[in-house]
C-alpha cells in the first residue's frame, strides 16, 4: 500500500471537519506530518477527479467538493493505490528449471489478485462520512 492513499483519506477527512471545508497545503501538511509539496501532489490528483476544488489567492486553499462524503475508500484506493498490494519484485521465473521457481510468480500473482479484490470490497464498504464519524467519536483536538 502506498502512502498517497493514506494522505488522501487524511486530507479529505481534515477538510470535512474544517468549518469552511477549506485549508491550504501548509496547514494540511502540518496535520499529515509531511511536506506541503507532497500534499499538493495528492490534492492535485484529487482535484482532477472532482473531490476537491482550489481557491486561488490570499486566503485560498483546497475546498472539499459537495458529495465527497459519499466517496468510498475503495474509490480512493483504486485512484491512488490500486495494485500496490503486490510487491514490485517476486522470486523465481518461469524459465528456470526449478519447479518452485518456474511456478511461484503465477501462483503469487493469483494470491495477490485475490487479496487486492478482497481489500477493494472491504474498502468499498467504508465512506469518507464513516471515517469522519470515527474521527469525531475518537477526537480530542480541533483539526488544524
Amino acid at each position: 500500500m502506498n502512502s498517497e492513499f493514506n494522505i488522501a483519506v487524511h486530507c479529505l477527512t481534515l477538510l470535512s471537519l474544517k468549518e469552511d471545508h477549506m485549508a491550504n497545503s501548509e496547514e494540511i501538511a502540518k496535520s499529515v506530518c509531511t511536506h506541503p509539496a507532497r500534499i499538493r501532489k495528492v490534492l492535485g490528483l484529487l482535484r482532477k477527479h472532482g473531490y476537491v476544488a482550489t481557491k486561488e489567492g490570499v486566503g485560498g486553499g483546497y475546498l472539499l467538493n459537495p458529495g465527497t462524503e459519499n466517496t468510498t475508500l475503495g474509490d480512493l484506493y483504486r485512484l491512488l493505490a490500486q495494485g500496490s498490494l503486490k510487491p514490485s519484485w517476486c522470486s523465481g521465473g518461469d524459465e528456470l528449471p526449478c519447479e518452485v521457481a518456474a511456478n511461484i510468480q503465477g501462483i503469487m500473482d493469483q494470491i495477490y489478485g485475490g487479496g487486492e479484490s478482497a481489500l477493494e470490497r472491504y474498502l468499498d464498504g467504508i465512506t469518507m462520512k464513516d471515517v469522519k464519524h470515527q474521527i469525531e467519536e475518537a477526537g480530542t483536538a480541533d483539526p488544524v
